[in-house]
């Protein structure tokens, strides 16, 4: 954090606000929010119907991925660092690292409200497609293996990831 982050954090501290979420989205010096996702896999109803069985706990998911997008609960979120994961040997591993500096509010799909009785989701939004693409174009490293760096051109409808 540099002197002015410092400052401001050290403010929040003595007014007893490092409990409070407000003082901190956004936090007034800006500053970088990370977020993981280990992508989308079919249903197990959908892989059912394949003759596939749904990735457990600890088993790779790249060969099933049909998609990744990270989620929010604002639309405010840039200086995104944006992380895929997948199990590779039973252990989660990042997979692939992107960096978004220019995402707006329209790159955030509608806050999704929780139903009552809908379990334990909360308020969320979630990054669609173009969205995706804004990180892609920004992507920092990936995995050198072939099945992700051309699931992540793929989906992206890209060539930018070298193999």
């Amino acid at each position: 954090m540099n002197d002015r982050g410092t400052e401001l954090f050290e403010a929040i501290k003595q007014k007893r606000g490092l409990r409070e979420k407000s003082p901190f989205s956004p936090f007034p010096n800006g500053g970088l929010e990370i977020k993981a996702t280990c992508g989308s896999v079919p249903t197990p109803m959908e892989c059912a119907k394949k003759g596939i069985e749904k990735p457990d706990m600890g088993e790779t998911r790249i060969h099933l991925l049909r998609g990744y997008d990270w989620k929010a609960h604002h639309r405010e979120t840039n200086n995104l660092v944006g992380i895929l994961w997948d199990f590779i040997n039973g252990t989660p591993k990042i997979v692939a690292v992107f960096f978004g500096t220019d995402l707006d509010e329209q790159d955030w799909g509608k806050i999704v409200h929780p139903r009552e009785g809908g379990g334990r989701t909360t308020s969320v939004s979630i990054m669609p497609r173009h969205g995706v693409k804004k990180m892609y174009c920004n992507w920092i490293a990936v995995k050198q293996d072939p099945a992700y760096i051309n699931f992540l051109n793929n989906y992206n409808k890209g060539n930018l990831i070298p193999l």
